[in-house]
């Protein structure tokens, strides 16, 4: 319920081609806070330029409480208390979303084909998380291969391989989850895993760099380090499982 005593006045662009996202999240969010929201249309861009003329400002939205400016939207998140992360601040959410998704998909297939679960649900778990990942580089595979250089130890000596490791890596995660062609399978992970994790481990623990992961695609902020390495060290692993499983 508002309360009519808290007022706050929010500009925001609102033109018949473009109604601004962040604006809309303004609004949702001082009404979510309770107050009553003086909502002033900026519906034109001569409009919008010369508001942001006269208040000093770059952008929109612009939000007002008590007469005073708060800013815009991550300016407004920040006056509730929220967590606003900076430019080109890194973050393990892109990797981590990626685990989980690929774990309740392991999870469906192992319901769907034994009803229950089963020692599968690991196994499909790490080859689903490869064909995530592929995808991901896939995405952009001249951003992917770009970033991937600054620290992998093939690909800095050998450029293509840039290019080729989301091909490989998506390659060995579908033959890993249908249980087929593992003469191929195997050795494709044990390389392109073995190779990922010595290359991650010299570049954070021996020589020290801060660095981002190509892990989920060229454009990511997630940090090379620990997940990395883990996300490698897990193909090694199926791989070595899967040569087991064949003998």
């Amino acid at each position: 319920m508002t309360d009519p005593r808290r007022i706050a006045t929010l500009y925001r662009m609102v033109m018949p081609g473009h109604v601004c996202p962040y604006g809309l999240k303004s609004l949702w969010l001082l009404r979510q806070k309770g107050f009553t929201v003086d909502d002033r249309h900026l519906t034109t861009r001569e409009e919008t330029d010369a508001f942001k003329a006269e208040h000093g400002v770059k952008t929109t939205p612009q939000t007002f409480i008590d007469g005073q400016r708060i800013g815009g939207w991550d300016d407004l998140r920040r006056h509730f208390g929220w967590r606003v992360s900076g430019p080109g601040s890194t973050s393990y959410i892109p990797v981590l979303a990626v685990f989980a998704v690929a774990a309740l998909i392991a999870l469906a297939i192992d319901f769907l084909t034994t009803g229950g679960i089963s020692g599968r649900v690991l196994p499909n778990f790490i080859a689903t998380a490869m064909c995530l990942l592929a995808m991901l580089k896939l995405q952009d595979v001249e951003s992917f291969s770009s970033m991937f250089l600054n620290y992998d130890l093939l690909a800095r000596r050998w450029v293509p391989y840039g290019y080729i490791y989301p091909f490989a890596e998506l390659l060995a995660g579908v033959l890993m989850l249908a249980g087929i062609l593992t003469w191929l399978s195997v050795p494709v992970a044990l390389f392109i895993g073995g190779i990922g994790a010595a290359s991650v481990f010299k570049a954070v623990y021996i020589d020290r760099r801060e660095l981002k992961c190509a892990c989920v695609g060229g454009g990511s902020n997630v940090p090379l380090g620990f997940v990395s390495l883990t996300e490698n060290l897990m193909m090694v692993g199926m791989a070595v499982w899967m040569a087991a499983m064949a003998l």
